[in-house]
C-alpha cells in the first residue's frame, strides 16, 4: 500500500469517525423536526376538537375491522372503547383476498388513530355505532330517493363494501381539514397532520378502486353503475351537511373537474385543487343522516359523545 494511499484511508476514517461521533453526543443532529414555533404541546381548546374526531374515528375502526375480521375494537385493543357500547349490526363481509387484506389494514390504522388521539388529548367513550345492513339500506335509499329492491347490502361481496366505505375515509379529509386553523398545540397539529395524511391515502385508494370499475353495473340493479353511486352518495352528504357542494361522485361535469380540463374525479377537491372543509355541525348532520346536528341517528343513533357533539345534543335547534 502506498503512503498516498494510506493517507487517504486514514484521512477518510478520520472524517467517518468525526461525524459519528457528532451523531453519538447529539452535536450534529440530522433527524431531529424543526423546534415547534410555540412551546406549548396542546391547547386546552384543542382538546374537545380532537376528542370529536374520535366519533368518526371509532365508526371508521369498527368498520374496517368488522368488515374484514368479523371482529372488533373490543377484540384488538379493548381499553381503547373506554366501556363504549359495541356497534349494532357490524359483522365480516363476503370480501375477495385484496379486498379484505386492504380493508383489514385499515382497521389496524383506525386502531393506531384512536390510540394517538387519546394519548395526545385524552379520549372518550366510544358512542353507540349503527353499522348495520339495514342502516346502509337506509343510506342507499336516500341518496336515490326511493326504495332500493332488493335493499343494499354492504356485506354481501366486496363491490358493495367498497361503496360503502366511500362513505366514511372522506368525512374525516373535510373534518381535519376544517379542524387545522382552530389547532395551536405543536404535538395536536403534528398529530392532525399524521390522521389527515392517512386518512386521505384510504379514501385515496378506495375512489381509485371504484373508479377503475365506475362503468360497471351494480348488481342487482339495473342501470346503476358504479359511478352513479358515488355521485348519489356525494349528493347526500351536500344536502345532509347543507353548505354547498363540499363533496363530488368519481364522474363530474367539466366545470368541477381539476382546472375545468376533466371530467374524472378520482380525488374530490375544489377549484384549486385543495380538500373541501366540514365543521362539526355539518358532519354530524351527515353522519346522524337527519341533516340536523340537534337530532342523532344514523350512524350514531344515541348522538356522538364528547363535548363537541354533546354540546348540539343539549342545546335546542334554532327555531
Amino acid at each position: 500500500m502506498t503512503s498516498s494511499t494510506t493517507f487517504f484511508l486514514l484521512s477518510f476514517f478520520s472524517i467517518f469517525l468525526s461525524f459519528s461521533d457528532a451523531n453519538l453526543i447529539g452535536n450534529y443532529p440530522v433527524c431531529e423536526p424543526n423546534p415547534p414555533s410555540t412551546p406549548i404541546p396542546v391547547y386546552p381548546r384543542d382538546v374537545d376538537q380532537m376528542q370529536f374526531a374520535l366519533n368518526l374515528e371509532f365508526t371508521e375502526c369498527e368498520w374496517f375491522l368488522h368488515g374484514s375480521l368479523g371482529i372488533g375494537l373490543d377484540q384488538i385493543e379493548p381499553e381503547l372503547a373506554r366501556g363504549g357500547p359495541p356497534p349494532i349490526g357490524a359483522m365480516r363481509a363476503n370480501l375477495d383476498g385484496q379486498t379484505r387484506r386492504i380493508m383489514e389494514e385499515f382497521g389496524y390504522q383506525e386502531v393506531g388513530h384512536v390510540r394517538a388521539i387519546e394519548s395526545t388529548v385524552g379520549g372518550i367513550p366510544r358512542p353507540l355505532i349503527d353499522l348495520s345492513a339495514e342502516n346502509f339500506a337506509r343510506v342507499m335509499d336516500e341518496a336515490f330517493g326511493y326504495h332500493l329492491n332488493p335493499p343494499f347490502n354492504p356485506y354481501i361481496n366486496s363491490l358493495n363494501y367498497l361503496l360503502a366505505s366511500y362513505m366514511l375515509p372522506y368525512l374525516g379529509i373535510n373534518g381535519y381539514t376544517g379542524t387545522n386553523p382552530g389547532i395551536d398545540g405543536y404535538a395536536t397539529r403534528r398529530l392532525l397532520a399524521g390522521l389527515l395524511g392517512v386518512e386521505a391515502g384510504q379514501d385515496a385508494v378506495i375512489r381509485t378502486i371504484l373508479y377503475q370499475r365506475k362503468e360497471e353495473h351494480v348488481p342487482p340493479y339495473r342501470n346503476m353503475t358504479v359511478a352513479d353511486f358515488t355521485i348519489r352518495i356525494s349528493a347526500l352528504r351536500n344536502r345532509l351537511g347543507m353548505c354547498g357542494i363540499k363533496d363530488e361522485g368519481l364522474i363530474v361535469p367539466r366545470k368541477l373537474g381539476a382546472e375545468m380540463r376533466t371530467t374524472s374525479n378520482i380525488l374530490s377537491a375544489d377549484a384549486d385543487s385543495l380538500s373541501y372543509t366540514r365543521t362539526p355541525r355539518e358532519l354530524l348532520r351527515i353522519l346522524y343522516l337527519t341533516g340536523d346536528e340537534h337530532l342523532p341517528g344514523g350512524f350514531l343513533p344515541k348522538g356522538g359523545n364528547g363535548r363537541v357533539a354533546r354540546m348540539y345534543l343539549n342545546s335546542p335547534a334554532n327555531p
